[in-house]
């Protein structure tokens, strides 16, 4: 028998999307007789999401697709702060424009996941700037400070571990959590909002939420968690060497992309097929159960699936048509990501491991010259042994590239311009 009789909760639990409710009855009743709406905070510290992100907005998709109303809260009067929630120093503290220019990228990222408009379903982009930075401080001391307790907002284990390790919590920062928890009211009051999501490590933010709404005489107020995510090693999702595995396709190709969800571990493999596709759950469990070799059919599902909820069905296809000529064939796949080099510059010869960092594969001259010693460098599929090699026109192919390889998985190719 299903823990839960609404369609959105059943299925988040189902696909292992659930760490806590702040009432598993209460929310479930609320879900199975009405229309809800929920949100999910975002802060603008970067023009796109990354994969980090990918579980709360996975979230909102489900919760948009059984029924309900999302509300995407971007954080742009909290960003000019910066949430300190278990993080070792303040955040940079970021400018008016440049919040601007990340929100205005941010806005991309959801599209793919969520439809937006006016409907009874349709989720809405809200701006927390339109409420906070015309606040009277004095007023707002008064009318929503007076509820906090700085006893309980200390024995938060946000604030609690830094202070521990005495490093500094600037009163700035302190204010963070009474800010988010006024926008989980003000949302109530202005959308009819009735449940904060996120992930586990927003707990406390969220019961504040709910604690103040309370107060505040606001309608009962709900809140739900998702875990952490880390893979199967212990990494932390959506990092990796070359750093953080963006959504648009400006900052990340599809071809990488869907090269990351390839390069998924074994044991991951059903757990993310839950968690970032919409297949059934049935067909999920006929490729979990898949052994050996045949574990990267599921991967590769897993990487078209993905990718194709993000960029579309055909940028997906041809992903994965670009990785099959790539390793399995040999061929040279034009959709590889390509640099772009001065043709004047490739004549007269650029060091390899110059060109390796132009190239993104490597952050240095350092890491690319360990890559050399360690075998993992070929110039148009030749291994390279000298970190001194000078790579020029003389390596172009007959199509009229270079093609330069780290490891099995990660091709660029460099053209002339």
């Amino acid at each position: 028998m299903a823990k839960f009789k609404s369609d959105f909760l059943r299925v988040l639990d189902e696909r292992g999307f659930i760490q806590q409710t702040s009432d598993d009855q209460a929310l479930d009743e609320l879900f199975s007789q009405e229309t809800v709406t929920a949100y999910i905070g975002y802060d603008p510290t970067a023009a796109s999401l990354h994969v980090g992100h990918l579980t709360q907005t996975m979230m909102l998709h489900w919760l948009q697709k059984t029924g309900h109303r999302p509300i995407v809260l971007m954080g742009g009067g909290t960003g000019m702060i910066g949430d300190p929630s278990f993080k070792d120093e303040a955040r940079k503290l970021l400018t008016p424009e440049s919040i601007e220019e990340n929100l205005a990228g941010l806005k991309r990222s959801f599209d793919r996941y969520l439809k937006f408009g006016d409907g009874a379903t349709d989720a809405v982009m809200v701006n927390n700037a339109d409420w906070l930075l015309d606040l009277n401080y004095i007023s707002f001391l008064r009318d929503v400070g007076r509820h906090f307790s700085v006893n309980r907002m200390l024995s938060f284990d946000s604030v609690r571990l830094r202070l521990e390790r005495e490093q500094s919590l600037s009163f700035l920062e302190f204010n963070y959590m009474i800010l988010q928890a006024y926008d989980f009211v003000e949302l109530n009051r202005r959308y009819g909002c009735r449940l904060q999501m996120g992930g586990s490590d927003q707990w406390g933010n969220i019961v504040n939420g709910i604690d103040l709404g309370h107060r505040m005489g606001t309608s009962r107020l709900f809140g739900l968690t998702s875990r952490l995510l880390t893979t199967a090693s212990g990494a932390k999702m959506g990092k990796t060497a070359a750093g953080a595995v963006w959504l648009n396709a400006e900052m990340l190709s599809p071809y990488d992309f869907w090269q990351f969800w390839r390069n998924t571990e074994d044991a991951d493999v059903g757990r993310f097929l839950k968690l970032y596709t919409t297949l059934p759950l049935d067909e999920i469990a006929r490729l979990e159960a898949l052994g050996g070799a045949e574990i990267n059919e599921a991967k590769k599902v897993l990487a078209t699936e993905v990718t194709a909820m993000l960029h579309g069905r055909e940028a997906a296809e041809e992903a994965a048509e670009t990785a099959r000529k790539t390793f399995e064939e040999g061929a040279l796949a034009d959709s590889l990501p390509t640099t772009l080099v001065e043709k004047a510059e490739l004549d007269e010869g650029i060091g390899l491991l110059a060109l390796f960092v132009k190239a993104g594969l490597a952050g240095s001259n350092g890491e690319a010259r360990r890559h050399v010693q360690g075998g993992a460098v070929r110039i148009n599929d030749r291994p390279v042994d000298d970190a001194r090699r000078m790579v020029s026109t003389a390596d172009l192919t007959a199509e009229g590239v270079v093609k330069l390889s780290l490891g099995k998985k990660k091709h660029v190719l460099v053209r002339p311009q």
